[in-house]
């Protein structure tokens, strides 16, 4: 009896201190969820040029509608639509036969009154007419002098020409047509450098400055940047929309940027900084917090766990995001998967696919 006591008693000692913690990790091992499946990236170091973002609008360096001051009839066009005309080119000839001749009429009255004036003065200096008939005569002669003038401007301005060294666009001017004073005949465009003209929160007013390098983007050439330097700030903010309005040169001497165009303009302002960054992605945000998910090894080594931390977030560029504590430079941080992650989880590493981590990203149409 006292045998089959101390076999039963041994048998339930083994039972409870070895079988059954066996069968209980055996069960737990059995019923672990599965390892999760997630995208990770190693936290790095990154230089950041601080910037100030804007859209704004290209506008030429000098641009006009060449028109006519005076009507006439089109004798001649000494252009084609889309060439570069020098300054001072002749552009168009209008009609200015009887101007000319009524010039020369003036002139020829004007030689008269020469004639006369100096004719009058040998007499008055001979005491042979009055001091009057002298002045009368001098009059008479700056009178037919301003009125020769007066038609050699208006002969002058029967040849339009370009003001201005640019482009010319598309006309449809013909020989013998009527043009009344203010037609249009082309317009004439200088783009060689051209402006860019974008406006800012007056709260970035401190950043702004003459001088400041910049980078412009249009999606007429979406994978090309122009650089151009700001040379102009609005003295005054619209009471409205709280902005300013800046101007800035860009070199376009490639012609290709034209005024009337959307561009995006990025003002490097200040020095460059150092910044630990992660993709926006990985960052959740609560209400207690920001927090990111880490990959670290487990007690035995052999696998990879879920490790959650709170982070403070600084600045972001766009799908980039500073981080300023928390982690620290090679982390592990989980980028994709988050939602189905807790302390300790198991993790799967499939780096295949990765969120977007572009510091200037741009909308993509599909």
């Amino acid at each position: 009896m006292i045998g089959v006591a101390v076999l039963l008693l041994a048998a339930l000692v083994v039972l409870n201190l070895i079988v059954k913690p066996m069968m209980i990790a055996k069960f737990r091992a059995q019923n672990a969820p599965p390892p999760q499946t997630v995208s990770t990236v190693t936290a790095q170091f990154s230089e950041w040029q601080p910037e100030v973002t804007a859209v704004g609008s290209l506008r030429a360096f000098r641009g006009v509608d060449v028109t006519t001051e005076i009507a006439g009839l089109v004798r001649k066009i000494n252009f084609k639509s889309g060439e570069d005309a020098r300054s001072g080119a002749v552009l168009v000839e209008l009609n200015a036969d009887s101007d000319i001749a009524q010039l020369h009429a003036l002139e020829a009255a004007a030689d008269l009154s020469q004639t006369t004036y100096n004719r009058d003065k040998v007499q008055f200096e001979a005491q042979a007419i009055s001091q009057a008939t002298l002045d009368s005569d001098a009059a008479d002669l700056k009178n037919r002098r301003a009125q020769a003038e007066s038609q050699v401007a208006l002969v002058a301005k029967k040849t339009l020409r370009a003001p201005f060294a640019g482009r010319l666009g598309i006309t449809t001017l013909n020989p013998g047509q009527y043009l009344n004073p203010g037609d249009k005949v082309v317009t004439l465009q200088a783009i060689d450098p051209i402006l860019v003209d974008f406006r800012v929160p007056q709260q970035q007013l401190a950043r702004i400055a003459v001088g400041q390098t910049l980078r412009v983007t249009t999606d007429a050439f979406p994978n090309e940047t122009f650089e151009g330097k700001v040379t102009a700030l609005d003295p005054r903010v619209d009471t409205t929309s709280r902005n300013f309005q800046v101007e800035a040169s860009v070199n376009n001497s490639s012609r290709r940027l034209l005024p009337g165009m959307f561009a995006k303009v990025a003002v490097q302002s200040g020095a460059a900084q150092r910044y630990l960054t992660v993709p926006q992605a990985a960052i959740t945000y609560n209400p207690y917090g920001a927090t990111v998910f880490t990959a670290v090894k487990s007690k035995d080594g052999q696998s990879l766990e879920a490790q959650q931390v709170f982070v403070t977030v600084g600045a972001t560029r766009g799908d980039q995001a500073a981080v300023t504590s928390g982690i620290k430079e090679g982390d592990i941080v989980v980028t994709s998967g988050q939602l189905k992650l807790k302390i300790g989880t198991v993790l799967k590493v499939d780096n295949s696919v990765q969120p977007k981590d572009d510091p200037h990203p741009t909308p993509q149409e599909q």
